[in-house]
């Protein structure tokens, strides 16, 4: 089995796993960072983004063999503490209903946000339309979104 040794959350790790392995099974079941969900495994729904160099990607389709010297961001390495504007919104507004998305929406809204930091409503739906939440928090998450561009613009 090879080895490949990834930059995640700004630390060098190494996993012995077959090139065509998804980085989502890397993440989780390799690397024990279970704050990215398995939701369609066809990168339909957005419950397994993670950033790559910065940019939203759906990580259960993206094969570990392809992520040479990138860097990997996942929700455990958004924010040390926990306190990214995007996860205080996410409490403020009471966004989560069972949560499973959420990682996944926030992980989206992150990388929306660096290259947008001023949204009007319009772009933060049309941004977040591709992450499915099961429990239509639709309107909490846009909410939560302006709020954070506010506190990081």
């Amino acid at each position: 089995m090879p080895n490949y040794t990834l930059n995640v959350n700004g630390q060098s790790m190494s996993v012995n796993v077959d090139a065509d392995t998804p980085l989502l099974w890397v993440l989780r079941d390799e690397l024990d960072l279970v704050g990215t969900k398995f939701g369609c495994g066809i990168a339909q729904c957005g419950a397994c983004t993670v950033h790559i160099d910065g940019q939203a990607t759906r990580s259960c389709q993206l094969l570990v063999s392809n992520l040479d010297g990138q860097k990997i961001t996942t929700i455990e390495g958004l924010s040390e503490n926990g306190d990214h504007p995007l996860q205080e919104a996410w409490k403020e507004v009471d966004v989560p209903q069972c949560g499973y998305c959420q990682a996944g929406q926030i992980m989206t809204a992150a990388s929306f946000l660096n290259n947008n930091p001023n949204p009007s409503n319009e772009e933060i739906r049309e941004a977040m339309q591709g992450n499915i939440c099961r429990c239509a928090s639709y309107n909490r998450i846009e909410k939560a979104v302006a709020i954070a561009a506010k506190k990081v613009s």
